[in-house]
């Protein structure tokens, strides 16, 4: 049953979720690394012991990702994502009055739970379930390439208002903005397209499980999610160790995001040639290329930028290859529930991998960190040829 079948309302529905999953991501999210040195004054606490607060709240958003999968799958997106909404402003608001470390280390638990509910794998889900095969690649492409530029916009205008109000009160600003853009727009644009009621989801996810298949699409996503997880959190500091200046080595390490959005253009547009699951592999691949040749040349300008050029491109193919692969092999009826279920150790990868990095580089490193970084990435490739070469589920 589909909620809506006016024509211009999945037109309307796209555009709404570019607008939240680019304030979603940057409001809940990015903005937090712009609050560290004023929390760790006000609070007196290290960066560490803050740091661990947004570690706490992307672990508590996979931990609680299998849930809230079965209840769009039931339900659809529409409530969820607004009430999701108002929860992360709630939780941007009481951020705003801590007093200490472990008040805020609560208040991260909650942003997690509503990060759960309102990012990428809630509106994904969202797509998923309205638009046919033919359209969903176009219509994940336009909501990911706008998001892709959520660091972009959010982390200077973050700056801005600490830097005017002090981060109290820019808390506040940015939780009054993200509630009146994204509740109304999760609640007035957000339409559900729910499976039939006779569909067993609880089937097709066992299914699903026991297929040799589904755990190779885990094993390839874990390792490259720890991957980019550890290169987006140690990469300036790598540049800044090869001999870089600090601004240079954040401006290179910038165009991760930029080159985010070209790498999913590429990617979407060699979908009508070859099979997903194979360029994603490629695109893996390059990327453990980028990380062998870092240490190699990366202490020149010139082999700094290409290696991060090169990395750069597959940096943001997995987030839509996901949705397309589950989606492919396992239809649309459990979308949101097999999504959670990868979402759980792959959130996991992403949060541990780069603590696990940095005790590496103490004691073997940096260039030990790399070739881990490019055995991770070809570990995750030659996963996804192997899931590409497994027979289609009847």
């Amino acid at each position: 049953m589909i909620a809506d079948s006016g024509p211009k309302s999945p037109a309307r529905m796209i555009g709404a979720l570019a607008i939240t999953q680019t304030a979603g991501y940057g409001v809940l999210y990015y903005a937090f690394s712009v609050f560290i040195p004023p929390m760790s004054r006000d609070l007196g606490a290290g960066i560490a012991q803050l740091t661990g607060a947004i570690t706490l709240a992307v672990l508590v958003s996979g931990v609680v990702a299998p849930v809230i999968g079965r209840w769009l799958d039931r339900h659809g997106g529409r409530g969820l994502m607004t009430v999701g909404s108002a929860l992360g402003a709630g939780a941007l608001l009481a951020w705003s009055q801590v007093q200490s470390v472990a008040q805020l280390y609560l208040v991260c638990g909650v942003l997690g739970v509503a990060s759960a509910m309102v990012l990428y794998e809630a509106a994904f889900a969202v797509i998923v379930a309205w638009f046919d095969a033919a359209r969903r690649a176009g219509a994940l492409l336009a909501v990911t390439v706008v998001a892709g530029f959520a660091s972009t916009i959010f982390l200077p205008l973050t700056g801005i208002l600490v830097d005017w109000y002090g981060w109290r009160q820019a808390l506040v600003i940015l939780a009054v903005g993200y509630a009146v853009t994204a509740v109304p727009l999760h609640g007035l644009a957000v339409r559900s397209h729910r499976a039939p009621p006779h569909v067993n989801r609880s089937e097709i996810v066992g299914a699903a499980l026991r297929e040799r298949p589904f755990w190779l699409l885990a094993a390839g996503f874990l390792t490259h999610t720890g991957a980019v997880g550890v290169m987006g959190v140690l990469l300036v500091t790598y540049l800044i160790a090869l001999g870089h200046p600090p601004v240079f080595a954040a401006s290179v390490a910038g165009l991760l995001g930029v080159l985010s959005v070209t790498g999913r253009l590429v990617t979407t547009g060699l979908q009508a040639r070859w099979p997903v699951a194979l360029i994603t592999a490629v695109m893996f691949g390059l990327q453990g290329l980028a990380a062998v040749l870092l240490p190699l040349i990366g202490r020149s300008v010139a082999g700094a930028v290409s290696a991060v050029v090169l990395f750069g491109l597959g940096f943001g193919v997995a987030t839509i290859a996901r949705p397309a692969l589950i989606a492919d092999r396992y239809g649309t009826a459990a979308y949101a529930s097999l999504s959670g279920a990868l979402t759980l150790p792959i959130t996991v990868a992403k949060a541990v991998a780069p603590l696990i990095a940095a005790g590496i580089a103490q004691v073997a490193g940096y260039p030990a960190v790399m070739a881990a970084v490019a055995a991770a990435c070809v570990l995750g490739a030659l996963a996804l040829v192997a899931y590409d070469r497994s027979p289609s589920v009847a």
